[in-house]
């Protein structure tokens, strides 16, 4: 019997510890975990890791116990409580004594033991660095180390890549989004914004991270006493709940947190900025006017807040020539999954309502292969032939590989935007065509009021308290609205992979001085179901130049151009592409005011008339990698 695709594809790469996997950990409590820990490992707990200014960053190592010969490490650097080992961390750090690793969890400067002021991603090109050189030193280290973690433990990699460390060996940087600062069109400043427009998850995040006002111990405490501390304080603070689905309307957006009695601190600061503020270079964002100097295996997900930085950052990783050994071994995967959710997947996987079935993928085996080539010496351990992208194609629902991104048989196909001037709803007579428009063609016209927002369902997201469960869902509840722009394609005769960045065009115009146009690609199955695919958005000051916005003139025709959504989709036999054009996406993005001004600080707003256009000579498209295979 011939076996999966995926399973002939990767089996020579897996190496397979003759112990349990840390997927049969999961089962385990996280008492269990801490137990199973002790019983392997010799344990240093609350180590202060001096940073060149005098700081101390507290630090948990964990060692194969009664080991005596130089140990490679896994470095796992977070701004979360996580000194009472837990959850995924107590598994990796389980798995990385079982084969031989010494595994470290280092606490971000500002953050529960750790000393000094906290900043967001922990000054990675200070005391990240500082933290590489520390272990090498060690005497039971053999100066290589690998760094690994999803979401913050995977953002404050990349900007220590950048600095080419000589132990940073090796690094597995899992939904790594919020550590970019800009590649390529994308100005996000690690997921603050995308097109300009700030995302809500931040201040839901920085509510529940930053604390300006937190206990410290005393400076001068005994690494004894404070491993002791350490067992029965962890030094977590407990903030009031707040009903994010009611208090994100708050205005101005800026008093976020402030009308929560929170003091002031990291929001406040960046919500100060634009997206080409220069302050953005002075933190710990990876930004590509920077090297590359680690091999890498990244872990991404087309549901995820930023799937097109991270793979932006992946061609970057590749093409830069500071370190030619580094650019030659970076390798991707990309999953149907939302954010960090790697190790759900599976069989009978269902990302949102959407089933994808079999998704499984061998997430650990990976990453141990990967360390034990660049950490322990063993070329065969991750086979040299290792694809360099592997993805999961949606619809088609299975794994793929490739040697670039997009796939090598990546060709640009636009679809344009048509209608009679009424394509408001999915009941409007809009068309998404290969054919360009010819002549003139009524613009489509809809009233955006601030006030009453387009509801973000589904997409992508993370980390918002709730405001958006992340995944495939169905459309068809926003799209009855008059205010959202539909346009659809005639059946397809035959499946149409779509596989890399997909961008849009259009030529708006609007009665405001500033307003955002948000779009939308969706896969229409033969029953109507919407399945939502990617999403982006622009605010319309941006459209020229992040670093130099401009207002609009109310009534002129303008060219937008947002950042790519970024996927791969089969849109199936009898399918429909469908695509969405309004000007929010709430509570994902904050709302424009629409009155050209400083947005984040104004609290009334202006409705605005906005329009789409699709004449021959002002045609707003889709354009759309197509892989023929």
């Amino acid at each position: 019997m011939k076996k999966p695709f995926v399973t002939v594809l990767l089996m020579a790469a897996l190496v397979v510890a003759s112990t349990a996997s840390a997927q049969d950990l999961t089962r385990y409590s996280d008492d269990g975990l801490r137990a199973e820990l002790d019983a392997i490992a010799d344990t240093e707990t609350a180590v202060l890791v001096p940073m060149r200014d005098g700081i101390g960053l507290s630090t948990n190592i964990w060692r194969p116990k009664g080991a005596t010969g130089k140990l490679p490490t896994v470095l796992w650097k977070t701004p979360y409580n996580e000194h009472e080992v837990r959850g995924s961390t107590a598994r990796y750090a389980i798995e990385a004594v079982r084969r031989g690793y010494a595994f470290i969890v280092q606490n971000e400067r500002g953050r529960y033991f750790s000393q000094g002021d906290y900043e967001i991603l922990g000054y990675p090109q200070t005391d990240g660095y500082d933290a590489l050189s520390w272990i090498a030193e060690q005497p039971w280290s053999n100066g290589k180390v690998g760094t690994l973690g999803c979401s913050s433990s995977a953002e404050w990699q990349l900007a220590l890549a950048g600095m080419d460390h000589p132990a940073h060996a090796a690094m597995v940087p899992m939904a790594s989004g919020a550590g970019i600062g800009k590649v390529g069109p994308f100005w996000e400043q690690g997921n603050f914004y995308t097109g300009g427009v700030p995302r809500t998850l931040f201040a839901v995040w920085m509510y529940g991270v930053d604390n300006p006002m937190r206990a410290q111990l005393p400076q001068d405490l005994t690494g004894e006493m404070r491993a002791r501390v350490a067992q029965y304080n962890d030094l977590q603070a407990e903030k009031p709940e707040v009903d994010w689905q009611e208090h994100i309307r708050h205005l101005p957006y800026a008093a976020l947190l402030s009308s929560l009695d929170e003091p002031a601190g990291t929001f406040e600061e960046l919500i100060a900025r634009g997206p080409g503020d220069p302050a953005w270079k002075t933190g710990g964002l990876y930004d590509d006017s920077m090297g590359w100097g680690v091999p890498a295996l990244w872990f991404n997900s087309w549901y995820d807040v930023s799937i097109g930085p991270n793979m932006a950052l992946f061609n970057h990783a590749r093409t830069v020539n500071s370190d030619r050994e580094a650019s030659a071994n970076q390798y991707v995967v990309v999953g149907p999954n939302p954010h960090c959710q790697f190790s759900k997947l599976g069989e009978d996987y269902k990302v949102g309502n959407r089933e994808m079935g079999d998704a499984s993928f061998p997430v650990d085996g990976q990453i141990w292969a990967f360390f034990d080539r660049w950490l322990k010496g063993k070329p065969a351990a991750f086979a040299s032939d290792t694809p360099h992208v592997r993805y999961f194609t949606m619809g088609a629902n299975r794994w793929q590989s490739d040697s670039q991104w997009p796939p090598k048989a990546a060709e640009p196909v636009r679809m344009y935007l048509h209608s009679g001037g009424n394509a408001n709803s999915m009941y409007g007579d809009g068309v998404l065509s290969f054919e360009a428009p010819t002549g003139d063609e009524p613009e489509d016209r809809y009233r955006y009021d601030p006030a009453n927002p387009v509801q973000t369902i589904g997409g992508g997201d993370c980390c918002n308290g709730g405001l958006v469960t992340a995944g495939a869902f169905d459309q068809r509840q926003i799209e009855a609205r008059h205010d959202v722009l539909v346009y659809t394609s005639e059946p397809l005769e035959e499946p149409m992979e779509v596989s890399g960045f997909v961008d849009a065009v259009l030529k708006v115009s609007s009665s405001a001085r500033d307003t955002d146009f948000a779009v939308k690609l969706v896969d229409v199955a033969p029953d109507g179901t919407a399945w939502i695919i990617g999403d982006t958005i622009l605010r319309a000051r941006y459209r020229d130049s992040y670093t130099q916005p401009e207002p609009m003139q109310p009534g002129q025709v303008y060219t937008l151009e947002p950042t790519p959504i970024t996927t791969s989709i089969r849109f199936d036999k009898g399918h429909r592409i469908r695509v969405e054009v309004t000007s929010s996406n709430f509570p994902k993005f904050a709302r424009n005011l629409n009155t050209g001004g400083a947005n984040e600080t104004e609290s009334e707003p202006v409705v605005a008339d906005n329009a789409v256009h699709h004449s021959a000579d002002a045609a707003s498209y889709i354009e759309l990698p197509v892989v023929r295979r």
